[in-house]
């Protein structure tokens, strides 16, 4: 996940204009400035079997959908695999091209995370985000590893990533570069 300085996982007032929120889109200035030295780490965000993320992330409505979005991302989303979308509202599964599939889970975050391990098999399930998501798999201590990518930025608000947990982490990897820190915790048992 994308992370401020200051630990914001996203700006303040997302929406469709902003889906980092106001000033979240210098976040993820790596990816698209230096993406030949950050290539690795890049890389490594698309290597799960599925992936687990909450409605926010998969667009900006709230309450019913709006069966015309099917996500960020246009007709091929980045993920090729499974997606389970957390979500108080009932929706069918949305196929896409590339091997996306994102699936409306409305049972909560256990549920998630079983239909993604048993979609993903022998590979990993990786909670994609956004915060509030994180937030609920770190504190019922359903991750074993965090992968944070740290950026020279200071939002001042937004959606905050670690505030308010009770959770041991230990730093096991650090790689600095000129726009991003990618930095690995697992979870002290």
């Amino acid at each position: 996940m994308m992370v401020s300085e200051d630990g914001y996982a996203a700006g303040p007032h997302q929406s469709l204009e902003h889906p980092l929120g106001e000033g979240g889109e210098r976040m993820a200035r790596w990816r698209f400035e230096r993406p030949d030295e950050n290539a690795a780490e890049i890389a490594a965000i698309a290597t799960a079997g599925a992936y687990i993320m909450g409605r926010n992330m998969f667009g900006p409505g709230r309450g019913d959908w709006d069966e015309e979005w099917t996500g960020w991302w246009g007709d091929d989303p980045p993920y090729r695999a499974p997606v389970f979308v957390l979500t108080h509202f009932s929706r069918a599964s949305l196929v896409m091209q590339g091997g996306t599939t994102f699936t409306f889970v409305t049972d909560g975050i256990e549920s998630a995370l079983e239909q993604a391990r048993a979609a993903a098999g022998q590979r990993e399930v990786s909670i994609a985000g956004g915060a509030a998501t994180a937030r609920q798999y770190l504190a019922a201590e359903l991750i074993d590893e965090l992968r944070l990518h740290v950026a020279p930025v200071v939002l001042g608000a937004g959606e905050p990533l670690l505030t308010g947990l009770d959770v041991a982490l230990e730093q096991v990897r650090s790689v600095e570069r000129e726009l991003v820190t990618h930095v690995t915790y697992r979870r002290v048992r």
